[in-house]
């Protein structure tokens, strides 16, 4: 069993191990060409979907960058390479240490630390993962050696929601936009994790399905009650209220995260939001606005998980039976 201070991220499928990149070859061709230039930009946002591969693209293209051999591939994989710098969320001095909920303005500024150290190699670069949890001071910080780069670096700065990032720090970067993979290639790459408890396929296709072409989401969801929970009420023709609070029962009581609760309710949402583009109902559409806004309520104010879920699910079929 994992320490309570271990880093949650550090598992054998993190994207610095992966020994290549399935999907995204429009991506890679660009930055290529841009490289075998000499002269590449010297920042690079990778943005898309949560867990379509962003991160394991920016790690691909810096072991490239930083010569590909197999001693700096071990170096990577130990976090040990000279000429990388990964800035991401740290943990906290509580116990049991956490993930911060953003990357401080002193994480960013080691950055700049690193970026002021002779190179062992040619080049240097740097891996903002997620560019998304810098909070002002922070991003501040990034942009001024975004706008005054030393020579010889490149930053990737990964984004799973580039609308909230800081416009002068946008503006600034080179955008590769990474689409979502075909759902073969999520069954491909979630098959083959290192994982200890291999799901069924019957587990797999239906977290493949939730997961709109993102392996990283999958993954997640392979485990989650809230997206078990959401697949009964879908696969539901005729739900009775004993289904509905059954399924809710599942995402409350001892041992249940509240993150199910968010997973059920985003599930919800998303099919809510094809299902009404599909029909163009009004009664969908006006349900998904106030489901959406019922889940922030729930969530901000910490109500009974319980019955919120039970109350969306209320609401969407009697939207479904005025439909």
């Amino acid at each position: 069993m994992a320490e309570e201070t271990e880093d949650p991220r550090e598992v054998p499928y993190h994207p610095r191990f992966a020994a290549e990149v399935i999907g995204h070859a429009e991506a890679q061709s660009q930055f290529g060409k841009a490289f075998a230039s000499g002269k590449p930009h010297h920042a690079w946002l990778l943005h898309g979907q949560k867990g379509i591969g962003k991160a394991t693209l920016a790690f691909h293209l810096a072991a490239q960058i930083l010569g590909g051999s197999e001693q700096s591939r071990r170096w990577i994989h130990a976090r040990a390479h000279p000429d990388l710098f990964v800035l991401e969320r740290q943990l906290n001095d509580a116990k049991p240490r956490k993930l911060k909920s953003e990357i401080s303005v002193d994480d960013a500024r080691s950055l700049t630390a690193f970026f002021s150290r002779t190179a062992a190699g040619s080049w240097r670069v740097a891996i903002i993962d997620a560019a998304d949890d810098l909070n002002s001071e922070s991003a501040n910080a990034i942009l001024k050696l975004v706008e005054e780069p030393p020579p010889k670096a490149l930053i990737f700065l990964v984004s799973h929601q580039p609308g909230k990032l800081l416009r002068t720090l946008k503006s600034r970067c080179l955008k590769l936009a990474l689409g979502p993979l075909e759902n073969d290639q999520v069954f491909n790459i979630v098959n083959a994790l290192p994982i200890e408890t291999k799901p069924n396929d019957e587990e797999l296709t239906r977290a493949i399905v939730q997961a709109q072409g993102s392996p990283g989401q999958a993954r997640s969801l392979l485990s989650s009650a809230g997206a078990k929970a959401f697949a009964q009420f879908a696969g539901l023709s005729r739900p009775k209220a004993s289904d509905l609070v059954r399924i809710s029962n599942q995402l409350a009581g001892r041992g249940v995260s509240p993150d199910e609760f968010t997973t059920f309710s985003q599930l919800l949402l998303d099919w809510l939001a094809q299902t009404a583009r599909a029909s163009s109902n009004a009664k969908l559409a006006a349900a998904h606005q106030t489901i959406s806004e019922n889940t922030r309520i729930a969530q901000g104010f910490n109500l009974d998980r319980r019955q919120a879920a039970l109350a969306q699910m209320k609401l969407v079929n009697e939207a479904l039976k005025a439909s």
